[in-house]
């Protein structure tokens, strides 16, 4: 450590902008500044090195990145505090930039995103939001564009495009609109000095952020038509409290993997935006949201919360066989006791190519994974032999080994079905969600903002005034709505608990928050779709492993009377059988 020090000592006083002037020599700066100097360029070359390594930590596990993390955290504190107190120093004896301050506090809000990524606490969130928020209050980056080094201004652009997705994480879509139209201007400006190959690149940026923002299929307005943004965490209040004296299982949803492999859905910086509507439904909303903005100037971090609100997640694009088999292998052996591992699966659906006698868990096909074309020989033959099964497909077979512990499936595909096959073969509680694999005209359209099963399960109102057709709903109609539709929530959790013959599996996870939601909203979703008069046959109708008793759940003539009178608040009961004869 004394040999970094003393070279960063001489690196410092040679290299750094600024430093000397004239005749002035280091042997003329007082010592007590050079020694400033000195220990702001060892800090900074030191998080600059932890920053680096951060990037060959393992992604899976719990424990072996948390302490590195610590230490760069601790690192960049102490480098933030020391550039505010001798920041006149720095100015006059390193040349501090800006630009320079900018790209610490960027370095910081990007660790506390990514240590939301790692821990799936919000509150992470609100730090990284402080820091970038702060960035551009105090307009850090604003003399970049005076400065003629490309290099610099893509730093400002990747700026804007983290603060982006952190705001759309915190639902903060009116500033999303504001940066969006900045990093625009930023873009034009940037392309029309450099003469760079990247102009594509962050043109598609900005497309896909645009069209990220414009996904949810309606709008809910203000009296004077400016949007309400709505968010769809978990709140206190909205999921309907068990039964007193009853018993369910005390499960705890510890871990999930999200796993996002649609073709041409709308995404995000890997962010898909089924697994965005999925990340939030497993979030409790943050506490602190609304008093953030009263810290924003001030750039110190939170207390850590005192315990994990939320499941542990892992959000996976586009992941191949391997990747998604060590992910949920890491889950699977770090699952604390009395917890469950759901794994979400949205994915483009794979076929079995010819049929076989037996019909094993491999004959069904399932959902794709991702093609690594450099690893897999002989992958550019596209005919195989019928016997041999899809490798790039991951099969209802290969969760098999991960049923020896709590599990909860959930699959939005065109072969959800495919999971159908499944054998509890350890006897530990398990159950499958699957959607539709057809889907009328209209709504396939839409596909390509996101699947109308995620969407129930995400926002069970956004998706029935969707499949409804209604783009825009006044916000005291949506109120009123929301409102009804916890009394209806309330009914199911009912169904669910009394129903006489449902498997015990749907109990032994009812007694977890989110899996509650979860599988009210899925009956919810099941019963409009089949009073719907556009959905027609069974394959638009979710299925769920095991099945569900029809007649107590998704056929109940009363939950079907709530949605008549959910349609008729609504207008749009036309589009409703109204009598249960004339369904099936």
């Amino acid at each position: 450590v004394l040999t970094d020090y003393k070279w960063i000592r001489l690196s410092c006083f040679s290299a750094s902008e600024n430093v000397m002037t004239g005749a002035e020599t280091e042997d003329d700066i007082p010592l007590g500044e050079r020694k400033t100097v000195t220990d702001f360029c060892y800090l900074l070359d030191k998080s600059k090195q932890l920053f680096n390594g951060l990037r060959d930590l393992p992604q899976y596990g719990h424990k072996q990145w948390q302490s590195y993390f610590g230490r760069t955290f601790d690192v960049y504190t102490k480098l933030w505090k020391f550039q505010q107190q001798h920041r006149q120093v720095l100015d006059s004896r390193y040349g501090l930039k800006r630009w320079q301050i900018g790209e610490v506090a960027s370095k910081i809000g990007q660790l506390y995103y990514h240590y939301y990524l790692r821990t799936s606490e919000t509150s992470y969130l609100n730090e990284a939001f402080s820091f970038y928020s702060a960035i551009r209050q105090r307009s850090y980056y604003f003399q970049v564009n005076k400065e003629d080094r490309p290099e610099l201004v893509v730093k400002k652009l990747r700026y804007y495009a983290r603060y982006i997705v952190v705001c759309l994480l915190l639902n903060k879509m009116d500033l999303v609109k504001v940066l969006v139209k900045e990093l625009s201007e930023e873009i034009e400006d940037y392309t029309q000095r450099f003469n760079t190959e990247d102009q594509l690149e962050w043109n598609l940026v900005l497309q896909e952020v645009a069209a990220f923002v414009e996904a949810d299929p309606v709008m809910v307005l203000n009296e004077n038509n400016s949007v309400v943004v709505t968010s769809n965490r978990l709140q206190e209040g909205c999921v309907p409290p068990l039964e007193q004296g009853m018993v369910v299982g005390q499960l705890v949803l510890a871990d999930a993997l999200i796993i996002g492999n649609c073709n041409n859905q709308v995404k995000f910086s890997e962010l898909t935006i089924d697994m965005f509507r999925m990340l939030q439904a497993l979030e409790r909303e943050p506490v602190n949201l609304a008093t953030q903005t009263s810290k924003q100037g001030t750039l110190e971090p939170n207390e850590k919360p005192a315990k994990r609100e939320n499941p542990h997640k892992y959000l996976l694009y586009k992941p191949t066989f391997s990747q998604l088999f060590t992910f949920l292998s890491a889950s699977f052996k770090e699952l604390p006791a009395n917890s469950v591992l759901l794994v979400y699966l949205s994915a483009t659906g794979v076929f079995p190519t010819g049929r076989s006698d037996y019909e094993g868990p491999y004959d069904f096909g399932g959902v794709l994974t991702n093609t690594n074309r450099d690893v897999v020989n002989g992958e550019t033959v596209q005919k195989r032999n019928q016997a041999q099964k899809e490798m790039h497909c991951l099969h209802p077979g290969d969760l098999f080994p991960f049923t020896r512990k709590p599990l909860f499936v959930i699959v939005d595909s065109s072969n959800s079905t495919a999971y159908k096959n499944f054998t509890n073969l350890f006897g530990q509680p398990l159950v499958c969600l699957l959607s539709p694999t057809v889907y009328p005209k209209s709504v396939q359209d839409q596909s390509q903002r996101g699947s109308l099963f995620t969407l129930f399960l995400y926002c069970p109102l956004l998706a029935f005034f969707s499949v409804c057709g209604l783009n825009s709903v006044r916000r005291g109609l949506w109120e009123r709505a929301q409102e009804f539709l916890q009394k209806v929530y309330r009914d199911i959790g009912q169904m669910i608990t009394r129903s006489p013959t449902i498997d015990q599996a749907f109990l032994q996870f009812f007694g977890d928050e989110f899996l509650r939601l979860l599988l009210i909203r899925f009956v919810f979703c099941s019963a409009a779709l089949r009073l719907h008069k556009l959905f027609r046959e069974s394959r638009s109708f979710p299925e769920s492993y095991p099945e569900l008793p029809k007649q107590d759940t998704v056929e109940s003539s009363l939950l079907q009377k709530h949605i008549l009178e959910l349609a008729t608040m609504l207008d749009v009961q036309s589009l409703f059988w109204d009598d249960s004869l004339e369904t099936y």
